[in-house]
């Protein structure tokens, strides 16, 4: 009987596209925290964190301020992932440059949030994605294409796989950089960008052809208005 309950065929259902954040909207959402301000500041920190290294709403509030690891030739972030798993995230040089100068201003002891509220206690979830859609109503301002989409954490977390993506990281790298338990997780970010497929095509065209989209003449066009 179990057998015969395992071998049904599981429902379909649609899948949506991924929503991610285009360098010019990563720009701006990054731009939109008021930096004059104790919180701004904060704020930019823990976007620019996000948007960087991927990490899960539930990594992002759980960091310490002894997290942020510095060794002779990586630094890093340590966290703790889903179901309880340990992993680490390497840093750029821009979010190092970052974290260094919040944890100055932070002042915290080891094991104290690195991200904390103005009472010095851990953001919780809802707070996350509250400052996240408030900079970025802000920065739709600067930003319109930013109006058209939800942004919350787990869009940023796209982002970072569909940045990795972009720059020929393979899946199974981005798999384990995201903690994907299975790479077919990841792999549903190759339909995310148009681009990555018109590249695709690129590498299979014709050697006496030129890249990209073709685009008629303007001979061409009025010909065929003229029909």
């Amino acid at each position: 009987m179990i057998e015969r309950v395992l071998a049904l065929p599981a429902k379909r259902f649609d899948r949506a596209l991924v929503t991610f954040l285009t360098q010019d909207e990563v720009k701006a959402l990054l731009a939109a925290p008021d930096r004059s301000t104790w919180t701004g500041r904060r704020d930019h920190a823990l976007l620019l964190t996000a948007i960087q290294t991927g990490l899960r709403v539930s990594e992002l509030t759980g960091l310490r301020c002894q997290d942020i690891r510095t060794g002779a030739d990586v630094a890093y972030l340590h966290c703790i992932g889903k179901n309880r798993k340990e992993r680490t995230v390497p840093l750029i040089p821009q979010t190092l440059k970052t974290l260094t100068a919040w944890l100055k201003e932070r002042h915290g002891m080891p094991e104290d949030p690195l991200f904390p509220t103005i009472r010095g206690g851990r953001l919780s979830r809802d707070a996350v994605e509250w400052l996240i859609n408030k900079h970025a109503r802000a920065a739709a301002e600067r930003c319109p294409t930013l109006g058209s989409k939800r942004i919350t954490a787990h869009v940023l977390r796209h982002t970072t796989a569909m940045t990795l993506l972009q720059s020929d990281i393979s899946t199974t790298v981005i798999a384990l950089w995201l903690s994907h338990e299975q790479e077919s997780t990841t792999r549903g970010y190759l339909h995310g960008d148009l681009r990555l497929k018109q590249r695709a095509i690129d590498r299979t065209r014709p050697p006496d052809t030129r890249p990209g989209r073709y685009r008629a003449t303007d001979r061409l066009i009025a010909f065929l208005n003229s029909l």
